[in-house]
């Protein structure tokens, strides 16, 4: 019994490094993009970075499958968010850190069609803007 409480403990130490190291890995990359284009936000080579980086997720580009996204979606979906919710605050910005979130680039996807205020409220929102 004891051996097995060893071999969990260890396995969900593990997970947590590999978690705590894809979140700061994330978190650095949506850092870079925010401050590379901050005097130069409607740079297209924003958007391609964007899907670049979240296409090299393990958890980001599986959502990206699961809702069929193109880079054509992240575009559409990033404009939208530049109309209502061009907002820095510290190291979030919403029209980019939305992008690098599991749960914010699962909403946007799943509500794409949405109005361009309501979905910047809710990113305005989880981010706490």
């Amino acid at each position: 019994m004891n051996i097995f409480l060893d071999i969990l403990f260890v396995a969900l130490v593990i997970y947590f490094i590999f978690a705590i190291r894809r979140s700061l890995r994330m978190s650095k990359a949506s850092v870079a993009l925010i401050e590379k284009y901050e005097n130069d936000k409607r740079n297209p080579q924003l958007i391609d970075e964007i899907f670049a980086a979240i296409s090299d997720d393990v958890l980001l580009k599986r959502i990206l499958k699961q809702h069929n996204a193109t880079k054509r979606d992240i575009t559409r979906l990033h404009a939208k968010l530049m109309k209502w919710g061009d907002f820095r605050k510290y190291n979030r910005y919403i029209p980019i850190t939305s992008f690098f979130n599991v749960h914010t680039l699962e909403y946007l996807l799943k509500h794409k069609d949405d109005d361009a205020k309501s979905l910047a409220e809710k990113m305005m929102n989880h981010f706490h803007f």
